[in-house]
């Protein structure tokens, strides 16, 4: 019997005119209802209950069991949700599970969040109140690697960095390239047009996608896009939906472009004596022949976080570090364009020729948030013009000044892209909020971006945590259009309610 059959066959369904209407449905903050009927049609192993579900809680050591197995699906790394949510996660195996669990969803009204491999810092996969959270880390099957149209096909739950390796013996490699990319997932950096290091050259995920498989609010299932270069049939909605958050439908699949792995590659530094002067590095690049696969800006701060962590003494000397690398044909002829270009910006240049240490320097730059024990800290994503760069740092540094709180940032310097972190110590019996210091930081940081020409979100998306400065960048008539097209792809406002729009 099919998926639809199954749902006109229950008391609560009936068929009119060829679609389905509801009877006498379960009201939506039922969720035993709804636990027992995913555990029917995804298996007893695909469905977990938070706690607050109370009929999977008749004793404390029930209670402590579904809590411990719910954990890590009570929020992202940055936006936990509040421990007394009532959720019901659902781990389908399939494309088919997420239909099913979405068609469920829209019967009984209730609220879908869909979920990656909960690696965000926006909080756009923290449940919400009588919600079914959407895992889609079981559906990681790489579907097809296709070298000749330099094309892959693959499923959500594939992390990022695992396509790359499997790419690799084919001689090809995926371009985006977020910090997250050993443990994020395809689903999630298309939902949130990830970034990362290398989206300078190789621009951030919308520039790697091709198609997209989804799941409409009401379980259907809708192929975008092409498997060509070129393709201008239609409206865009592959285009649309990246980005989207999980606001307008699920991502299951998608058919990423990939591409040959470089001949050559190499990594180069360059020490500063200010983060302006490193702004300014960053500027001689942009006007020299040379485009990096990557560049990072650290300041100082940062480079003492990585220290905190490693003991890199990356510290140690100059206080801004250019992280360069080089990448493609003529390697030598880019380091030495390149080279001249740093030194006519006063740069003390390192080549780097020992591979293991150029592997060591990128793995300490993925590493460059310091352990953040004794600290109230909070992490921000903002992006300015790449030419405004050494303005955004001198706005950061003078706002940390002004509010008395420590400032470190890293900075994709390619493309403009910033992440400044704020922090303030903390007493070890001190688990309270955030200081109100810390959050008037953020919001000074994030304005600043805004006036300077730049945007409040430059990879990590909205979520939860930045719905609140939205009408900075956004005017009433562009949120009115959003909301609309909401309405076209979810109008029961199922799929990941309060977020992102």
């Amino acid at each position: 019997m099919s998926e639809l059959n199954e749902l006109w066959s229950l008391p609560s369904i009936k068929k009119v005119d060829g679609h389905c209407e509801t009877a006498e449905d379960p009201a939506p903050a039922d969720l035993t209802f709804v636990v027992a009927q995913l555990r029917q049609k995804l298996g007893e192993d695909s469905v977990l209950a938070s706690p607050a579900v109370d009929a999977l809680t008749a004793d404390h050591d029930e209670y402590a069991q579904a809590e411990a197995l719910v954990a890590d699906y009570a929020g992202d790394r940055a936006v936990p949700s509040d421990p007394r949510t009532r959720f019901v996660v659902a781990l389908p195996r399939d494309v088919e599970g997420v239909q099913a669990t979405l068609r469920l969803a829209h019967r009984t009204g209730t609220p879908v969040v869909p979920r990656g491999a909960g690696s965000g810092l926006s909080g756009g996969a923290t449940p919400v109140e009588d919600s079914i959270v959407l895992g889609l880390e079981r559906l990681t099957r790489i579907r097809e690697i296709d070298p000749l149209d330099e094309v892959a096909v693959v499923e959500a739950g594939v992390v990022t960095g695992d396509l790359s390796e499997a790419l690799r013996p084919h001689g090809f490699f995926y371009a985006p390239d977020p910090a997250s990319a050993s443990f994020s997932s395809i689903g999630g950096n298309v939902s949130t047009n990830a970034g990362g290091l290398r989206c300078a050259k190789y621009g951030v995920t919308r520039e790697s996608v091709l198609g997209l498989e989804v799941v409409l609010a009401d379980g259907s299932l809708l192929r975008t896009g092409h498997r060509s270069i070129k393709g201008v049939t239609g409206l865009d909605l592959t285009q649309l939906l990246i980005g989207s958050e999980g606001t307008l439908a699920v991502v299951v699949a998608a058919t990423v472009r990939i591409r040959p792995l470089p001949v050559a590659s190499r990594t180069v530094t360059a020490r500063f004596a200010t983060t302006a002067a490193a702004a300014s590095g960053v500027n001689a690049i942009s006007l020299s022949s040379v485009r990096p696969a990557a560049t990072e800006l650290l300041d100082s701060g940062s480079l003492e976080d990585i220290d905190e962590n490693t003991a890199s003494g990356l510290s140690d000397g100059p206080s801004a570090l250019l992280l360069i690398e080089l990448d493609g044909y003529g390697i030598d002829e880019q380091t030495r364009d390149l080279t001249a270009a740093l030194n006519r910006a006063d740069a003390a240049v390192n080549v780097i020729d020992d591979d293991a240490e150029a592997k060591r320097l990128w793995e300490l730059r993925r590493s460059g948030r310091g352990s953040g024990a004794g600290q109230f800290r909070l992490g921000e994503d903002v992006a300015v013009p790449k030419s405004q760069l050494g303005e955004i740092f001198a706005e950061l540094h003078r706002i940390g000044a002004h509010y008395g709180v420590r400032t470190s940032a890293v900075a994709h310097a390619g493309d403009g892209n910033l992440h400044p972190s704020l922090s303030l110590p903390r007493s070890e019996d001190n688990h309270g909020p955030l200081p109100e210091s810390i959050h008037r930081a953020a919001d000074d940081v994030v304005r600043s971006a805004i006036d300077l020409g730049g945007t409040i979100s430059g990879e990590h998306g909205i979520g939860t945590a930045k719905r609140g400065w939205l009408d900075l960048e956004l005017s009433g008539t562009s949120r009115d259009v959003q909301r609309r097209l909401k309405d076209v792809f979810d109008p029961q406002h199922l799929l990941n309610p309060g977020k992102a729009l």
